[in-house]
């Protein structure tokens, strides 16, 4: 039979003034030394800041799911 997991969910937020793929991997690059066993992402939203007529910041909410320990 098959091992039995459990696994968490937590959102996070993540930005980058490069764009949305720069985000969503600041994103990760920070859940992982924070969480193990990380199994995917989510990206629920994405949103941008205008500064001067500009877009300033990409931002990416995210959910990261990973495995609970034993």
């Amino acid at each position: 039979m098959g091992r039995e997991q459990v696994a968490r969910v937590t959102e996070i937020i993540a930005e980058s003034p490069v764009g949305f793929k720069e985000a969503i991997n600041v994103g990760f690059t920070r859940a992982s030394k924070t969480l193990r066993g990380i199994t995917g992402l989510r990206v629920v939203e994405q949103r941008v800041s205008v500064k001067d007529d500009k877009i300033d910041t990409y931002r990416v909410r995210m959910e990261v799911i990973f495995i609970l320990d034993e």
